[in-house]
């Protein structure tokens, strides 16, 4: 079980984590800016969406094998080091390269480029499977979701500082600017972290008596997972959400520079993504009462509602108002996702549930992000531009590109609503939510 005697570490991981993600998020949020006003092609945005849920998906299930066989401090600072390295081959390629030649979305330059940083983006990712497994053993059982609101409110002042650093940025400096300031973050915080002391029980030795990080164990994995009652179904669930959740990372940031400057789009990002830090205050404050599943299931209700009404009309304060009630009760799920998983899974397998669970809920996002992207380009706005769709609700929705993104939105919205409805009635459902509520003292990570 976690003491009391963790939570000074926690907090510095904590701390150390904003950091991270600060510079990750500002690091990929500029390079979708910067790409989008060089080639004006919600195609390379989309793509872009779609390599970083891609590599997700790819990744996630062997970083959860890494976390469960080495220290936890021990491959956040690995992750450190190999974002850096990405990072500075991309400044290198970015200097070599003709300005030209790099913004041409059919050379392979370009891709060469938005290839070495997402991989450096993605590196990081590995931070978001050891947290939690960290929150398991310095937290107390019963306020470890008090705790994953905290970790949503990190993720949240990420969001708020990236998106208005990153519009400036690229404003200012483009990615020159951009590559050279992240260096220098992630070089802050790996040395940050040497010094923090975690007091993280030794990594769990395998029936084998290995530590190997090739040992994955997908069925064993697959076997902890099944055992619980409705906890595939969990996992579904967030898939499908995911799934339509790429719709919003390959055209939203299209859908606001539509309407809007960078630097203005970016302002209005940062403003409204300081829902992340109230929701994170308010769970921390007062968790996410007695059944966490619950309140996934109404969160998701809230969500999905206002997905299908914040881009009805062409309005900058409807989607600044959407896009503050979606960011504000999206750390509500995550850390009900999280605070179950915790409870449920032996700690020992904590790394390789919550990879599982990365790497299958995000394998969705990149089939809708790849798809998307093109459809919206080639089909939806079309349809309301000078389509079919421009005649038929054109006078009151809207014409133009920027209104068939928008109904992609809403119909997102919808099917989103409609799926949250039957999960919520669903057996899976109710049997989870009994599970939850059990004793499972084996799930708690060693003293």
């Amino acid at each position: 079980m976690g003491s009391a005697a963790g939570i000074r570490p926690f907090h510095h991981l904590l701390a150390n984590n904003l950091v991270a993600n600060i510079t990750n998020f500002t690091v990929w949020f500029a390079l979708t800016f910067w790409v989008f006003l060089e080639t004006r092609s919600v195609f390379a945005t989309g793509m872009i969406a779609g390599l970083y849920l891609v590599l997700t998906a790819g990744l996630a299930f062997w970083f959860g094998s890494l976390v469960d066989h080495h220290r936890k401090k021990r491959v956040m600072l690995g992750s450190s080091v190999v974002s850096a390295g990405f990072y500075a081959a991309a400044l290198a390629l970015l200097a070599l390269t003709p300005d030209a030649t790099l913004r041409s979305v059919s050379g392979p330059a370009l891709w060469m480029f938005i290839g070495l940083i997402m991989l450096g983006v993605i590196a990081g990712n590995i931070r978001a499977i050891a947290l939690p497994t960290l929150v398991t053993v310095l937290v107390p059982e019963d306020r470890r979701d008090r705790a994953n609101g905290l970790v949503g409110m990190v993720t949240g002042i990420g969001f708020l500082t990236t998106s208005v650093i990153s519009g400036f940025l690229v404003a200012w400096g483009g990615m020159v600017a951009t590559l050279g300031v992240a260096l220098g973050l992630t070089t802050m915080v790996f040395l940050h972290l040497v010094v923090v002391q975690i007091p993280e029980p030794a990594p769990a030795v395998e029936a084998d008596g290995s530590r190997s990080p090739s040992r994955v164990d997908l069925k064993g994995t697959i076997r902890v997972i099944g055992a619980v009652p409705g906890l595939f179904a969990l996992i579904l669930f967030a898939t499908f959400n995911n799934f339509l959740g790429g719709v919003f990372m390959a055209l939203m940031d299209a859908y606001g520079l539509s309407m809007m400057e960078v630097q203005q789009w970016g302002l209005l990002w940062g403003s409204v993504s300081i829902a992340f830090i109230l929701s994170g205050i308010l769970i921390s404050r007062i968790g996410l009462g007695g059944s966490p599943l619950r309140t996934l299931m109404i969160v998701n209700l809230v969500a999905w509602s206002t997905a299908a009404v914040f881009t009805i009309q062409p309005s900058i304060l409807l989607l600044a108002a959407g896009c503050f009630i979606w960011m504000f009760v999206g750390p509500f799920a995550e850390a009900a996702e999280q605070t179950t998983l915790q409870k449920v899974v032996p700690f020992e397998r904590q790394g390789r549930v919550f990879g599982f669970a990365q790497s299958v809920e995000q394998a969705a996002s990149p089939l809708t992000a790849f798809l998307i992207s093109p459809l919206a380009q080639f089909i939806v706005i079309p349809f309301m531009t000078d389509g079919a769709g421009a005649d038929l609700i054109g006078d009151w929705f809207g014409r133009g590109p920027a209104r068939g993104m928008a109904l992609v939105f809403t119909v997102a919205g919808l099917i989103g609503l409609i799926v949250t409805v039957l999960a919520f009635n669903s057996r899976a459902y109710r049997r989870l939510s009994a599970a939850y509520a059990k004793p499972t003292p084996e799930a708690d990570a060693p003293a």
